[in-house]
């Protein structure tokens, strides 16, 4: 005999002697309704207001710790005296054993996603309800037929829900004059951004379905409890402008700022649907996510720096209107290698691992240390059922959606900075597009590093932080033994002249040709649209391009949408070219110029603080 409690009683399955299975009720206290129900084949369809005014007789003198929440009125008494209200008990009773034979009928239900669907499985629910509470047998069978039903519409709503209520929402350094940066500076760039130290000389099944209710009723709650919260904040609608302030967001969102953001992405393209990502695996993995940022309490590499790169990569594609160069599978995976791409970051350098011969370094024979620890972190996390966001991907579109997280996440290897800058600029130089993986590898490294180029206390802010880090780097370095790496020394480093530096020789040249770049493809898309056979053939890149959801009906004139697994029809002002801007705005280019001649202000600060230290400390 299998038995499930409840609060509000046991539910038992037996077997009679034809060899159907039963569920019946008994309450908490162990009394158990002695009548037997013979079920009868009745055809008969009852109103959602005929049941429930029978449910409330048949219950009208029980008592009432016995109830389940959902009724409000007391029970029959076995007791009672009334002989009116034993009849319309037993008037009701026999309703509710004609209503428990219809569960047995499943053919002709609305679908799922019909909007008939909600009252016909709340219909049926409230029968297996009442039917549990009054002891009438149901057969196992029908009873779990049901369920399955109910959790599929749920899952239906709750995705429709999710839909409504989403918004659209290296030799460059040998060219640098000795006086024109300090030694230390110099030293830094050398060892973060080219491979000339000498450590670094070595060269280097169907759509998920919910398996029950309470599954179903949870991943609802989740989205929305996330959407809601996000509809209301109003900081969110700036998550298209690059003067996004991730700090705030972070403040308001209690410290989760990179789930919030990374959902809020991937539901403004509708990403979860069209893909077939589970809402429940995508929730825990951009918990787990967070959870990898804070392991070492960094002040730099952590959450909020993941969801400042997350929001900066989605905007410079945003901003230089190349969404519709990009598949949805290219979306998502350009989404996933900005939130992984510092995963589990140590808070040290791939020097310091190097130097300290950590076991990292030993894993990743001293190259691309970290980034590699980054990207196979995160791809062994998603092995995990619990994480698995790429579950319904195809073999193809697995191996093209690592290959992409893999390619942009180990670009963010500072060593090969003006590697990667040489390389671009030689692609930029011939007459083919760019391949797809590349500029978006060079979109996510310059998003990594384009803090200088945000409003000054944006940019400020994170300076602090990322100095803090390098001076407990090192604190450590000094506790090892080993030397101290250029700008960890708290006691000496020059901070301004360190950024001036940073923005001059490393963040203003990555943005420039980051710039020529996104100039190049947005052409070839102008071309692309000019070159149509026909007014009536669309452009094969607006037509597989990602949509956000939600869009006004002026701009889903300009975009096409998927739909319900449907491509929708194109309007005809959508067959003919459209008229393009063949240049990119490039908004950084003020914030870094205003930024950098702010640091040289401080840098005469510094030296004059330097000199008057230097001063009091003579004898």
């Amino acid at each position: 005999m299998l038995q499930h409690r409840e609060d509000f009683g046991q539910i038992k399955f037996y077997q009679n002697s034809s060899g159907h299975i039963f569920a019946k009720l008994t309450d908490v206290s162990g009394t158990t309704g002695t009548k037997r129900h013979h079920h009868h084949h009745h055809h008969h369809s009852a109103k959602a207001n005929k049941t429930a005014a029978a449910v409330a007789a048949a219950m009208a003198n029980n008592e009432s710790k016995n109830l389940s929440p959902v009724f409000s009125s007391k029970s029959r008494s076995n007791n009672s005296n009334d002989n009116g209200g034993l009849s319309a008990s037993a008037s009701a009773h026999a309703a509710i054993e004609r209503d428990v034979t219809t569960l047995s009928n499943m053919n002709n239900l609305p679908a799922p996603t019909a909007l008939e669907a909600l009252q016909t499985s709340n219909d049926r629910l409230r029968t297996i309800i009442a039917a549990l509470h009054c002891n009438i047998l149901i057969r196992k069978l029908d009873l779990v037929r049901n369920l399955e039903y109910i959790a599929n519409v749920l899952e239906a709503v709750q995705q429709d829900e999710t839909r409504r209520l989403m918004e659209e929402d290296d030799g460059v350094l040998s060219e640098i004059e000795p006086d024109t940066v300090p030694n230390e500076v110099r030293d830094w760039l050398t060892m973060t951004f080219t491979r000339s130290m000498s450590t670094l000389k070595r060269r280097p099944s169907d759509k998920p379905k919910f398996r029950s209710v309470a599954q179903a009723i949870r991943a609802g709650i989740m989205v929305d409890r996330y959407l809601r919260r996000l509809s209301i904040d109003i900081k969110f609608k700036t998550i298209n402008e690059w003067t996004f302030d991730v700090f705030s967001v972070n403040e308001f969102t209690n410290g989760q700022s990179l789930r919030y953001v990374g959902f809020e992405l991937m539901q403004r393209y509708n990403l979860p649907n069209k893909l077939h990502i589970s809402m429940t695996a995508l929730q825990s993995f951009l918990e787990q996510m967070e959870n990898g940022y804070s392991k070492y309490k960094n002040p730099y590499h952590n959450l909020i720096h993941a969801a400042d790169v997350l929001q900066t990569t989605y905007q410079i594609v945003y901003n230089s209107g190349l969404m519709n160069w990009l598949t949805d599978h290219d979306l998502f995976a350009m989404f996933i290698a900005a939130i992984v791409h510092d995963f589990e970051h140590t808070g040290t350098s791939n020097n310091f691992h190097i130097q300290s011969r950590s076991d990292v370094a030993l894993i990743y024979n001293d190259r691309a240390v970290l980034e590699n620890h980054h990207v196979s972190a995160a791809f062994r996390l998603m092995r995990m059922e619990e994480y698995n966001i790429v579950s319904e991907f195809t073999s193809e579109e697995y191996k093209n959606f690592r290959h992409l997280v893999i390619e942009m996440v180990l670009a963010t290897d500072m060593s090969c900075h003006f590697t990667q800058l040489k390389t671009m600029k030689s692609l930029l130089s011939l007459p083919e597009n760019v391949e797809k993986a590349k500029a978006l590898a060079l979109i996510l490294h310059c998003a990594d590093i384009s803090h200088p180029g945000k409003p000054w206390d944006i940019h400020h802010t994170w300076t602090q932080s990322l100095m803090e880090e390098f001076f407990k780097q090192g604190e450590k370095e000094k506790d090892l033994g080993l030397p101290c790496s250029p700008l960890c020394d708290r006691e000496n480093t020059l901070i301004a002249e360190s950024q001036i530096g940073f923005i001059q020789y490393i963040v203003e040249p990555s943005f420039v040709v980051m710039g020529d770049m996104l100039d190049k493809v947005l052409k070839s898309l102008v071309v692309s649209d000019s070159e149509l056979l026909s007014p009536s053939i669309p452009s094969r890149s607006l037509v597989s391009s990602p949509v956000p959801s939600g869009e006004s009906s002026a701009e889903s004139n300009a975009h096409p949408e998927e739909q319900n697994g449907h491509e929708k029809k194109l309007p005809l002002s959508m067959t003919t070219p459209i008229s393009r801007p063949t240049t990119v705005r490039r908004p950084w280019a003020d914030y870094l110029k205003s930024n950098r001649d702010r640091w040289v202000k401080e840098a005469e600060e510094e030296r004059r603080r330097k000199e008057l230290k230097v001063i009091e400390e003579e004898p």
